[in-house]
């Protein structure tokens, strides 16, 4: 089958540090100390309180000078023993996630984002044999992590890239950790899906906008729906991550 490109979704716009408006549905901007949004943006793109149902440890991540990150969701199953008593650290259906720039690179480190719903919906016309791989073929969600990250469970964790929660919310994941199932006589194919789907992200990630977030500055995004990324940088880098569940999440 030929394979046609997937075209950009039209849903970016151009993000300076000082922007609060003009941002895709998914992700919520605030600029960072002195800086207010306004109660529209707040009330369209924030969780509510009363659907708030678990926050994870917040997360402090460095980078000396790094290659570029792709486009990718958090998603990571993670439990940790502390006094031995088991702490659940990260959640496959984490469906928010918080950043914060707390030291930006001397240079490069442009942040992109992409909604990844109106990917797949794209990906349904202009790839269908890649549409049904990511709603219809079910993967290891962390099997390539498992030999080196302690911590991760002993049994697969099985999903497809494209589910639904029991409260109809649709899931969109992407993450570096998916492999083929154990024994799956499928692999050979999921694995060129697979390879596949990474190049056609690449191609997307070209023509997408970037942004420069200000050292105190916060995204907000919904996991289920927004992908992020960022260019190569040089220096010191810092960003600040917190994941949270909601009452919407599986």
């Amino acid at each position: 089958m030929r394979q046609r490109a997937v075209p950009v979704p039209p849903c970016m716009d151009t993000m300076p540090a000082s922007a609060t408006r003009s941002l895709p549905p998914p992700l919520f901007w605030w600029p960072g100390p002195g800086a207010r949004p306004s109660g529209h943006d707040r009330a369209r793109s924030c969780p509510s309180s009363s659907r708030l149902r678990r926050f994870f440890p917040p997360r402090l991540r460095h980078s000396g000078g790094s290659g570029p990150v792709h486009l990718h969701a958090d998603s990571l199953d993670l439990v940790m023993d502390v006094g031995g008593v088991p702490v659940r650290h990260r959640d496959p259906d984490e469906d928010h996630v918080l950043i914060q720039c707390v030291h930006g690179p001397a240079s490069g480190g442009a942040s992109f984002l992409v909604e990844a719903y109106r990917f797949v919906d794209d990906c349904r016309a202009a790839d269908p044999e890649l549409w049904e791989f990511l709603t219809g073929a079910d993967v290891d969600l962390y099997g390539a992590w498992a030999p080196q990250l302690r911590g991760l469970p002993a049994a697969p964790r099985v999903a497809r890239h494209v589910e639904y929660t029991r409260t109809g919310r649709r899931i969109v994941r992407r993450a570096d950790g998916v492999v083929p199932l154990h024994r799956d006589p499928a692999a050979p194919q999921v694995l060129a899906m697979l390879d596949r789907l990474a190049k056609t992200v690449r191609t997307l990630e070209d023509g997408l906008p970037r942004f420069t977030p200000a050292e105190g500055g916060i995204l907000l995004l919904d996991n289920y729906r927004c992908r992020h990324g960022r260019d190569a940088h040089t220096g010191e880098r810092a960003v600040r991550i917190l994941t949270l569940r909601t009452s919407d999440a599986r």
